[in-house]
């Protein structure tokens, strides 16, 4: 009988080894997938070139959804920002356009996020704090006088409230002489993650998907260059889940909001186009790289093969990146901006499309100036310095990483399987499936971090010293003392009849099945302010209330 020749990695073994056992036998990504110490070209046994990756900017993918990637052009350097009053976070906009920045996007305070004004008693003691309060359309104008809106793109980091502030945005655009076709940008918009992770929703499923496609519709009519829904892995990673999970969740959402639009009259080509991702870089290199591969890979499948879109474009998953939030630590603070580098170099050997560096200083506070002007430079030297646009894709081929890819793209095809199981992703979502999966998750890398199987710099290791003490950005009681009379101001000089008036019509559009986009204009250019659209429409969509799952 014949021997068995060996496989290349026993041979690896034999020499290496002789007889004495390797160090460090058994190794795992940071979400737990396993890692061996050598690949070699039994791993990708039967693995095809034409199959897995193909030409950049042709199906599936793999390598990027443009022919030559950032030979061409460079990812849209897009920092994330916003704090304060619009007049303050305006100043901040002009400064980080005046360093280099390509596009602005718009951190909002957590009453703006959750549908609250100013001057709501629930707001007292967070206006400000961790974004820009905005409660009207005369906010919305200070945020961005002076900044042409055709000749930038603006990122729009809200969900709930999205339709009113994106309502808002066209306003502002519509008083410059703008009309919405020639504004581009993003609406993150993803109201399904709220519900998985993030708990910033308001309104039950049902409505709340209602408004999401709205504005999807109003978008593929209306406004070309602008992605009406950002479907958010980032904030599932945030919360705990492994990067297979973020995967297969955020693909998962947006195939619902797929099937959702098209539900509503869409056809797939009128809307997919302009459907874009954003995903967390976190700090476990290749597991991040493999990750954005897989899921162009996966969204070029699914959408051609399960929807049948037939538009290349409708293929194509474009993303925008933010280095993990996370993985940034209080202790020895200046570490972050090591964790960052590495976390964008990721973001782009993965072809990302925009990045946002996070600032060293955001596990404390609001970024200062100078944190965020570092922030904004290990972007540029990534850019100019390293040579790493110079290929694109560089790293494909490469035994470990191909493995990897495959392995994720896997694990989220079984994710998918078991969504399917249960019916979809809202049931899932009500009976609390995407909970478990992250709470377990989240568990499992907290009982690794204390027992030392994983190991951070500053925090169980490597601890001696602090480091230099870090000024931080301080919002003081006078910005929401200003904003709140400044509120007050605008309620007592407006209109308040026609207030009433487009209050009341959008009840009636919201009672029935028209699009809500129309009167949510008329209501922001009448100076309603967000809370009392907020209000309305809470009149007819009521208040969702978590169950208790677990």
């Amino acid at each position: 009988m014949a021997l068995r020749r060996k496989t290349a990695y026993e041979e690896w073994a034999t020499r290496y080894r002789a007889g004495k056992r390797a160090p460090k036998e058994t190794a795992t990504t940071i979400s737990g997938m396993p890692v061996e110490p050598l690949y070699t070209p039994e791993d990708l046994a039967g693995w095809s070139y034409d199959d897995k990756l193909g030409y950049p900017g042709e199906f599936p993918y793999t390598r990027g959804v443009y022919p030559s990637m950032y030979r061409g052009q460079l990812w849209t350097i897009r920092q994330f920002a916003g704090y304060g009053n619009a007049e303050e976070t305006n100043r901040r906009y002009k400064f980080l356009l005046a360093q280099g920045q390509a596009g602005l996007s718009v951190a909002f305070d957590m009453p703006t996020l959750m549908g609250y004004d100013s001057d709501d008693p629930l707001s007292e003691g967070e206006v400000g704090h961790c974004g820009v309060a905005i409660d009207s359309l005369e906010d919305m104008e200070t945020l961005f006088s002076g900044i042409r809106l055709d000749q930038i793109t603006t990122s729009m980091t809200i969900n709930s409230p999205a339709a009113i502030l994106y309502a808002m945005y066209i306003a502002v655009g519509e008083k410059e002489g703008l009309a919405p076709g020639t504004l581009g940008g993003t609406l993150q918009n993803d109201i399904l993650k709220e519900y998985i992770a993030q708990k910033e929703y308001i309104f039950p499923p049902e409505p709340s998907m209602r408004l999401v496609v709205d504005t999807i519709v109003f978008a593929a009519r209306n406004m070309p260059r602008w992605n009406a829904v950002s479907i958010s892995g980032y904030h599932i990673r945030e919360a705990g889940s492994t990067a297979v999970q973020e995967l297969a969740f955020t693909l998962a959402d947006g195939m619902a909001y797929v099937e959702a639009s098209v539900k509503a009259g869409l056809n797939i080509d009128e809307f997919a186009p302009r459907l874009s991702f954003f995903f967390d870089s976190h700090i476990d290199f290749f597991e991040e790289i493999a990750k954005f591969r897989a899921a162009r890979r996966l969204w070029a499948r699914v959408m051609r093969d399960k929807y049948a879109a037939r538009d290349p474009k409708s293929w194509m998953l474009r993303f925008h990146t933010q280095t993990a939030g996370v993985s940034l630590t209080r202790q020895q603070v200046e570490n972050n901006i090591s964790r960052t580098a590495y976390e964008a170099m990721a973001a782009v050997l993965g072809g990302t499309i925009s990045l946002h560096t996070n600032s060293m200083d955001e596990v404390l506070a609001l970024p200062t100036e100078r944190a965020a002007q570092i922030a904004l430079r290990t972007q540029q030297v990534l850019a100019h310095e390293t040579g790493i646009t110079n290929t694109i894709d560089p790293l494909a081929g490469s035994f470990f990483l191909e493995r990897l890819t495959d392995e994720m793209e896997h694990g989220a095809q079984q994710y998918f399987d078991r969504i399917d199981e249960q019916g979809g992703v809202l049931p899932c979502i009500e009976n609390g499936f995407f909970q478990r999966e992250i709470a377990d998750a989240a568990f499992e890398f907290e009982r690794k971090l204390e027992a030392n199987e994983r190991i951070i710099v500053g925090v169980n290791a490597y601890k001696e010293g602090e480091g230099a003490e870090v000024p931080t950005l301080k919002i003081g009681p006078e910005t929401e003392r200003g904003q709140v009379q400044r509120l007050k101001a605008l309620k007592a000089r407006r209109d308040n009849t026609s207030v009433r008036n487009r209050l009341e019509e959008l009840k009636v559009a919201a009672r029935g099945r028209d699009n809500l986009m129309p009167p949510l204009l008329n209501c922001v250019k009448a100076y309603a302010t967000e809370g009392e659209i907020m209000a309305a429409l809470k009149e007819v969509f009521g208040v969702y209330r978590e169950p208790i799952l677990f």
